[in-house]
């Protein structure tokens, strides 16, 4: 089936062209950490059908944003990454989260994989907050390993290894986020065995109040 473009000349309209359609977005979401197998994202998109993603990389591949490549052997498999350009949408994640992050209808607390949560910490991060705090830390979830590092009001978190953090927490990214952003206790994730905590904990304990949901926009009710 033929791709529906909008014949718009607005720049905006051009970029619905190459991503507005269900899932390409969060194809590359998914990939603004590093380079993935098709199976890795069907495990952090478990809502999208092979033939789905298939496609989506097909058109995103076609659009110059995703480049398919062969590890050398003896991995022997194609994995998916975005082009230079396509690593520059990560500033339209930014915005667009936190822009959706004031609708009265989200739900902070809904499941999210990884990327997402790694990735609204580098969206939601305060400098303010953190003043002049420097430290690193360690996320551990599943088999993929994050390093975050303060430095007296900059952040950065990338793909790295856990060992030699100030602190290292291991466990779920969604009781992760439910501490950042859910107001749920970190004592009763540990006491769950959700997370694990290990090292300095009173930087985590800061850590965790650096990065503040924007307020919501008013509720408009519907008129009817």
């Amino acid at each position: 089936m033929k791709k529906r473009v909008y014949e718009d000349g607005c720049a905006t309209a051009h970029a619905l062209d190459l991503v507005g359609e269900r899932w390409a977005l969060l194809v590359m979401r998914e990939l603004l950490l590093g380079p993935k197998r098709f199976s890795d994202l069907r495990a952090s998109l478990p809502g999208i059908s092979a033939n789905v993603l298939t496609q989506r990389l097909e058109n995103l591949e076609a659009a110059s944003i995703v480049r398919r490549r062969k590890l050398p052997p003896p991995a022997a498999a194609s994995i998916y990454e975005l082009t230079e350009w396509g690593q520059e949408s990560e500033e339209l994640f930014r915005v667009i989260g936190r822009w959706a992050a004031r609708s009265p209808q989200h739900d902070p607390q809904a499941p999210l994989s990884v990327a997402s949560v790694v990735m609204s910490m580098r969206t939601m991060f305060s400098p303010a907050r953190a003043g002049r705090l420097s430290g690193s830390l360690g996320f551990h979830f599943g088999r993929e390993e994050f390093r975050a590092t303060l430095d007296k009001g900059k952040f950065t978190i990338e793909r790295g290894e856990v060992d030699g953090a100030d602190v290292v927490v291991a466990g779920n990214q969604n009781a992760l986020a439910g501490a950042l952003y859910g107001g749920v206790p970190l004592k009763a994730l540990e006491k769950s065995g959700a997370l694990t905590v290990k090292g300095d904990r009173a930087l985590f304990e800061r850590y965790l109040t650096f990065f503040p949901l924007p307020d919501k926009a008013p509720h408009v009710d519907a008129v009817g």
